[in-house]
Protein backbone atom coordinates (compact mmCIF):
# COMPACT_ATOMS: atom_id res chain seq x y z
CA UNK A 1 0.00 0.00 0.00
CA UNK A 2 1.37 3.41 -1.00
CA UNK A 3 1.20 6.14 1.64
CA UNK A 4 1.93 9.80 0.90
CA UNK A 5 4.68 11.54 2.92
CA UNK A 6 4.21 14.87 4.67
CA UNK A 7 7.36 16.55 6.00
CA UNK A 8 6.83 18.64 9.11
CA UNK A 9 8.87 21.73 9.91
CA UNK A 10 9.19 23.19 13.40
CA UNK A 11 5.87 24.61 14.59
CA UNK A 12 3.77 25.43 17.63
CA UNK A 13 0.25 24.57 18.77
CA UNK A 14 -1.20 27.03 21.27
CA UNK A 15 -3.80 26.85 24.01
CA UNK A 16 -6.15 29.84 24.36
CA UNK A 17 -4.51 31.14 27.54
CA UNK A 18 -1.05 31.23 25.94
CA UNK A 19 -2.42 32.65 22.67
CA UNK A 20 -3.98 35.49 24.70
CA UNK A 21 -0.61 36.26 26.33
CA UNK A 22 1.39 36.06 23.09
CA UNK A 23 -1.06 37.81 20.72
CA UNK A 24 -3.48 39.69 22.97
CA UNK A 25 -6.74 38.65 24.56
CA UNK A 26 -9.32 37.49 22.01
CA UNK A 27 -6.92 37.67 19.06
CA UNK A 28 -8.29 36.04 15.90
CA UNK A 29 -5.69 34.13 13.90
CA UNK A 30 -5.57 34.41 10.11
CA UNK A 31 -5.65 31.14 8.18
CA UNK A 32 -2.76 30.85 5.72
CA UNK A 33 -3.58 27.39 4.35
CA UNK A 34 -5.35 24.14 5.09
CA UNK A 35 -3.14 21.21 6.07
CA UNK A 36 -3.54 17.63 4.87
CA UNK A 37 -5.54 16.54 7.92
CA UNK A 38 -9.14 17.84 7.91
CA UNK A 39 -9.71 20.77 10.28
CA UNK A 40 -6.00 21.49 10.66
CA UNK A 41 -4.44 24.66 9.28
CA UNK A 42 -1.35 26.84 9.27
CA UNK A 43 -1.90 30.39 10.43
CA UNK A 44 -0.14 33.45 9.04
CA UNK A 45 1.13 34.18 12.54
CA UNK A 46 4.53 33.13 13.84
CA UNK A 47 6.30 33.27 17.20
CA UNK A 48 9.89 33.28 18.36
CA UNK A 49 11.08 30.13 20.14
CA UNK A 50 14.37 30.40 21.99
CA UNK A 51 16.72 29.04 24.61
CA UNK A 52 19.92 30.57 25.93
CA UNK A 53 21.73 28.81 23.05
CA UNK A 54 19.68 29.69 19.94
CA UNK A 55 16.68 31.59 18.57
CA UNK A 56 14.18 30.50 15.91
CA UNK A 57 12.43 33.72 14.91
CA UNK A 58 9.81 32.33 12.53
CA UNK A 59 7.95 29.40 14.13
CA UNK A 60 4.57 28.89 12.46
CA UNK A 61 1.43 28.69 14.61
CA UNK A 62 -0.82 25.78 13.61
CA UNK A 63 -4.52 25.60 14.31
CA UNK A 64 -6.98 25.12 15.62
CA UNK A 65 -6.34 26.26 19.19
CA UNK A 66 -5.73 23.26 21.45
CA UNK A 67 -6.05 22.49 25.16
CA UNK A 68 -2.26 22.62 25.53
CA UNK A 69 0.72 24.46 24.10
CA UNK A 70 3.22 22.27 22.28
CA UNK A 71 6.38 23.15 20.37
CA UNK A 72 7.54 20.52 17.87
CA UNK A 73 11.14 20.56 16.65
CA UNK A 74 13.41 18.21 14.71
CA UNK A 75 16.63 16.67 16.01
CA UNK A 76 18.64 19.28 14.12
CA UNK A 77 16.53 22.09 15.65
CA UNK A 78 16.98 20.60 19.13
CA UNK A 79 20.76 20.50 18.73
CA UNK A 80 20.80 24.19 17.78
CA UNK A 81 18.57 25.04 20.76
CA UNK A 82 20.87 23.02 23.06
CA UNK A 83 18.02 20.85 24.36
CA UNK A 84 17.12 17.17 24.24
CA UNK A 85 13.34 16.91 23.77
CA UNK A 86 11.85 13.43 24.02
CA UNK A 87 10.34 11.74 20.97
CA UNK A 88 6.65 11.64 21.81
CA UNK A 89 3.11 11.50 20.50
CA UNK A 90 1.36 14.83 20.34
CA UNK A 91 0.06 15.91 23.76
CA UNK A 92 2.48 13.70 25.74
CA UNK A 93 4.40 16.58 27.26
CA UNK A 94 5.32 15.39 30.78
CA UNK A 95 9.00 16.06 31.51
CA UNK A 96 9.62 17.45 28.03
CA UNK A 97 11.82 20.48 27.36
CA UNK A 98 11.27 24.11 28.37
CA UNK A 99 11.54 27.01 25.92
CA UNK A 100 10.91 30.74 25.81
CA UNK A 101 8.07 31.71 23.44
CA UNK A 102 7.74 35.31 22.31
CA UNK A 103 4.81 36.79 20.42
CA UNK A 104 3.95 40.35 19.39
CA UNK A 105 2.14 41.10 22.68
CA UNK A 106 3.92 38.97 25.27
CA UNK A 107 6.33 36.28 26.28
CA UNK A 108 6.09 32.95 28.14
CA UNK A 109 8.79 30.73 29.59
CA UNK A 110 6.88 27.51 28.98
CA UNK A 111 7.88 24.43 30.94
CA UNK A 112 7.46 20.90 29.55
CA UNK A 113 6.15 21.95 26.13
CA UNK A 114 8.79 20.95 23.58
CA UNK A 115 8.99 17.53 21.92
CA UNK A 116 10.21 15.78 18.82
CA UNK A 117 7.14 14.17 17.29
CA UNK A 118 7.12 10.44 16.65
CA UNK A 119 7.13 9.29 13.06
CA UNK A 120 3.47 8.58 12.53
CA UNK A 121 0.87 7.58 9.99
CA UNK A 122 -2.47 9.38 10.13
CA UNK A 123 -5.23 7.07 8.95
CA UNK A 124 -8.78 5.89 9.48
CA UNK A 125 -9.94 2.31 10.01
CA UNK A 126 -11.16 1.99 6.40
CA UNK A 127 -7.67 2.78 5.07
CA UNK A 128 -5.76 0.45 7.42
CA UNK A 129 -8.32 -2.09 8.69
CA UNK A 130 -5.65 -4.48 10.00
CA UNK A 131 -4.15 -1.87 12.35
CA UNK A 132 -5.20 -0.02 15.48
CA UNK A 133 -4.43 3.33 17.04
CA UNK A 134 -1.08 3.08 18.81
CA UNK A 135 0.32 0.23 16.72
CA UNK A 136 3.98 0.58 15.80
CA UNK A 137 4.91 -0.45 12.26
CA UNK A 138 7.75 -0.40 9.73
CA UNK A 139 7.63 1.35 6.38
CA UNK A 140 9.79 1.12 3.30
CA UNK A 141 11.09 4.12 1.37
CA UNK A 142 13.04 3.20 -1.75
CA UNK A 143 15.45 0.56 -0.40
CA UNK A 144 15.35 1.73 3.24
CA UNK A 145 13.25 0.18 6.01
CA UNK A 146 12.18 2.73 8.61
CA UNK A 147 10.99 1.42 11.95
CA UNK A 148 9.21 2.86 14.98
CA UNK A 149 6.37 4.45 13.00
CA UNK A 150 3.26 4.99 15.12
CA UNK A 151 -0.30 4.58 13.86
CA UNK A 152 -2.63 7.50 14.69
CA UNK A 153 -6.15 6.47 13.85
CA UNK A 154 -9.22 8.68 13.73
CA UNK A 155 -12.34 8.58 11.54
CA UNK A 156 -11.47 12.05 10.21
CA UNK A 157 -7.81 11.38 9.37
CA UNK A 158 -6.48 11.17 5.82
CA UNK A 159 -3.81 8.57 5.06
CA UNK A 160 -0.37 10.18 5.33
CA UNK A 161 3.01 9.54 6.95
CA UNK A 162 4.40 12.48 8.94
CA UNK A 163 8.13 12.82 9.53
CA UNK A 164 10.17 15.78 10.70
CA UNK A 165 12.71 17.64 8.59
CA UNK A 166 15.70 15.74 10.07
CA UNK A 167 14.16 12.34 9.21
CA UNK A 168 13.23 13.60 5.75
CA UNK A 169 16.82 14.72 5.13
CA UNK A 170 18.24 11.48 6.55
CA UNK A 171 16.10 9.28 4.31
CA UNK A 172 16.04 11.59 1.26
CA UNK A 173 12.29 12.20 1.47
CA UNK A 174 10.32 15.11 0.07
CA UNK A 175 6.73 16.25 0.63
CA UNK A 176 4.53 14.21 -1.67
CA UNK A 177 6.84 11.19 -1.97
CA UNK A 178 5.36 7.79 -1.09
CA UNK A 179 6.30 4.96 1.24
CA UNK A 180 5.08 1.38 1.43
CA UNK A 181 3.75 -0.16 4.63
CA UNK A 182 5.91 -3.20 5.49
Amino acid sequence: MKIRIGVSNRHIHLCKEDADILFGKGYQFTKKKELSQPGQCAYEEVVIVSTDKYVFDHVRVLGPIRNYTQVEVSLDDAKLLGINPPIRDSGDLANSEDVLITGPKGQIYKKSCCIRATRHIHCNKKELPDHNNGDIVKVKFKDQVIDNVHIKMNDNFVLELHVDRTDANTFGMENGDYIDLE
